[in-house]
């Protein structure tokens, strides 16, 4: 699928621009990383690389693409050798990235792009954008499943996700994060994540009586049956969960209080029989109201979050920023950096260099010494892309969920607080990054 156009119009009129100042040979580095955690959040969980790849492998202009281009204002002066070359652009460059499932923490690259500066300048939008959204609802995921405490989480939200592919990719972040599962068939067919679902409250109200209607879906899903017991009345669905018998996998709660309600249907089930019969519980979850939930003992075994996990609702947007750091031309090498206030950045490729308790951010060519005793040091940001080409296939949603889960434990447990939590886990600038970035900001760049 083209995916040119998939950009702010600004990549596009400074790629133009870059083409007309004789600028296309040079080389750009650009890193994308997050200048600061969202609120409460000790950590991000990076997600989305597959869908950065497939970007980068596939971008390309159409004809159509070029013509519409052509007759907007700004490329009025635009000469034709422009759109001449952009009709052939291919992504050409280096992708250096962390493997998705990485927990990072402010100012530490997500991924490292290196091309030509036009193949360099238009990716950005759409790098951030599915980054820094899969990402977001990675970490949302890995605080649910934390609060659980061992109970599943399955995620629920596509009919509350900004648009359906926005409910397929937050799926499959979710699972990243931990959860389960999901009840998005499309992400459970594209990317192997397992499903869930039985029936809505409709399927309830289209039968004149409740116990037909659980005696029909028992009929239909044998023992994946999940009883939605709280249309009409909670405890009377319970019992006649029970009266029906196996094969069950268990009952949902979607309504009231679940603290008085789950105790109340879990002695039905056990009295009845299906003391293997699980109890699940929906509506309007998430991270605060399952740690109430776990922490008040009720008997629940599995939650289901919609809304609030796939559209990350108390940090709906991940600030995740896409900068210059190197720019090449011929041997000539510059570095480069801002110096605004509050949005400074550091020049030169990166390598995040992850310890037992700290995390050292220094230059990429850096080989740092390891502390006597201390266990090796891991570096993050590995090669994906090499002249254009993938060097080797991409995990699998799954097995980046299992590296996900790995790299999770081996964080401190103020890390995995539900609030913002002052230094849990330290990130050091080398000297040698240090000191390269007084030199740039005293206008030596060499």
């Amino acid at each position: 699928m083209p995916t040119g156009l998939l950009t702010d119009l600004y990549q596009l009129t400074m790629a133009a621009g870059y083409f007309e100042a004789g600028k296309v040979k040079e080389r750009a580095t650009f890193e994308l990383f997050v200048r600061k955690l969202p609120e409460h959040r000790n950590f991000v969980l990076a997600a989305g690389l597959e869908q950065a790849v497939d970007y980068l492998l596939n971008l390309r202009f159409t004809a159509d693409d070029i013509d519409y281009l052509r007759g907007l204002p700004q490329f009025a002066h635009t000469s034709p050798q422009f759109f001449e070359m952009l009709l052939n652009l291919r992504f050409t460059g280096d992708l250096f990235a962390v493997p998705e499932g990485t927990p990072l923490f402010a100012g530490e690259p997500f991924l490292t792009l290196r091309a030509p500066i036009i193949e360099a300048q238009i990716p950005e939008t759409y790098l951030l954008s599915t980054i820094g959204f899969q990402s977001m609802i990675a970490t949302k995921a890995a605080r649910n499943v934390k609060a659980a405490m061992g109970r599943g989480v399955v995620e629920f939200g596509t009919r509350r996700a900004h648009s359906p592919e926005a409910g397929v990719l937050a799926a499959r972040a979710a699972y990243i994060g931990g959860c389960e599962g999901t009840s998005n068939t499309e992400t459970g067919k594209r990317f192997g994540v397992p499903v869930f679902g039985t029936c809505a409250h409709s399927w309830i109200m289209s039968f004149t009586h409740e116990r037909e209607a659980f005696a029909q879906l028992q009929k239909l899903l044998g023992e994946s049956t999940v009883y939605l017991i709280d249309t009409y009345d909670t405890i009377e669905g319970a019992r006649r969960a029970v009266e029906l018998g196996r094969p069950v996998w268990g009952v949902r709660l979607d309504s009231g209080n679940p603290v008085e309600l789950a105790p109340a249907v879990r002695k039905i089930l056990d009295d009845g029989g299906l003391r293997d019969a699980k109890i699940m519980v929906t509506g309007d979850l998430n991270e605060y109201k399952i740690h109430e939930l776990v922490a008040a003992q009720a008997p629940i075994d599995s939650f289901g979050v919609g809304t609030e996990l796939a559209t990350s609702g108390d940090a709906p947007s991940l600030g995740v920023v896409y900068k210059l750091v190197e720019l090449e031309r011929g041997a000539e090498r510059r570095y480069t950096l801002k110096l605004s206030e509050d949005k400074a950045t550091l020049p030169g490729t990166k390598q995040i260099f992850r310890y037992a308790d700290h995390d050292l951010l220094a230059r990429s060519k850096e080989c740092p010494s390891c502390p006597p005793g201390s266990a090796p040091s891991e570096a993050l940001l590995r090669p994906v892309i090499l002249s254009g080409e993938l060097i080797e296939p991409l995990p699998t949603a799954t097995e980046a969920r299992a590296h996900a889960a790995e790299s999770l434990a081996r964080l401190p447990a103020p890390c995995h607080s539900l609030f913002a939590v002052d230094h849990c886990w330290r990130v050091e600038i080398s000297a040698e990054l240090e000191h390269l970035a007084e030199r740039v900001r005293g206008g030596v760049a060499q």
